[in-house]
């Protein structure tokens, strides 16, 4: 994941800000508690993830998902999926995985939210067939998609199927940049049960605004390869921690590096850190050739 990438990451503060006052108020008005926790990486493909598999592994989907709860589904960000490939990936794991695809660049990319109705249906109609292992659909806009087009984005929220559980990404600087712009935006994704994703990466700190839209914590975390990726994640388990006693009900974490291999080691970190703290079994993804754990 290149995007947020730094020459040099030593020079960034990654201090993690203050929540935002309305983070708070919407984390409180889940009474349930927490009733998921999914975590796991972006890809599953054993050329991003080197030494992860064992040798000889024939199937990377089913033995990925021996080792981590989820995944952020990028696949069908690049190619509209079908009935029939949800059925496979389906069939493919365990009865508590849960999937998080992309909407395809269709809508994003190149139609950029005008006249999508058809290309929405069927991405809804194929990943319903993942069933109750859908985790959370989410659309990644483009980073120059801006608030000048804040009709079609509106438009788009308010005619999404509601049966698909939705975050949305925004990545133009102009979204965060005006307080009064991104609380509209975060007023919209709270009427309409849209959870706004957050994304921790070096190079766009205004993209880690901390303020939730629904009492689901949807986080793209982007690695730089340093050290400081250790320290940052057991200070993403302290605000964690605070979102559980507020009320968080879903927690989505998807571990990016941009070299990606890392990214196991980094997943296996937080959930053992997070089995620690909260007394949590999840399990934490080992080594290819049965060695010891990651980290």
């Amino acid at each position: 994941m290149k995007f947020g990438q730094v020459a040099d990451p030593s020079q960034i503060d990654f201090t993690l800000p203050k929540d935002h006052p309305q983070t708070k108020f919407i984390l409180n008005q889940n009474k349930k508690g927490l009733d998921n926790i999914s975590i796991g990486c972006a890809k599953w493909n054993k050329t991003d993830l080197k030494g992860f598999y064992p040798k000889g592994t024939k199937d990377e989907l089913t033995y990925y998902a021996t080792q981590f709860n989820s995944i952020e589904l990028n696949a069908t960000f690049y190619g509209m999926p079908t009935a029939e490939q949800v059925q496979t990936w389906k069939e493919k794991t365990p009865k508590d995985f849960k999937f998080f695809p992309k909407i395809t660049n269709t809508v994003s990319h190149f139609r950029r939210l005008l006249n999508v109705t058809d290309v929405v249906t069927q991405f809804a109609s194929a990943v319903l067939n993942f069933d109750d292992k859908l985790g959370m659909v989410f659309l990644q806009l483009h980073d120059n998609f801006k608030p000048k087009d804040y009709d079609r984005l509106e438009k788009f929220v308010q005619d999404w199927p509601k049966e698909v559980p939705l975050a949305i990404e925004l990545r133009n600087t102009e979204w965060f940049t005006d307080e009064e712009i991104f609380n509209t935006v975060c007023e919209l994704f709270e009427m309409n049960n849209i959870t706004n994703i957050i994304v921790d990466t070096a190079g766009r700190r205004d993209m880690l605004h901390m303020r939730l839209t629904t009492p689901n914590a949807f986080i793209r975390y982007v690695g730089a390869n340093a050290d400081s990726d250790y320290a940052r994640l057991e200070d993403w388990l302290e605000r964690l921690t605070k979102w559980k006693k507020e009320g968080l009900q879903n927690l989505y974490f998807f571990v990016h590096q941009n070299i990606e291999k890392a990214s196991p080691l980094l997943s296996s970190h937080l959930i053992k850190k997070m089995n620690e703290e909260w007394g949590t079994d999840i399990h934490i993804p080992t080594l290819a050739d049965n060695q010891p754990t990651l980290f």
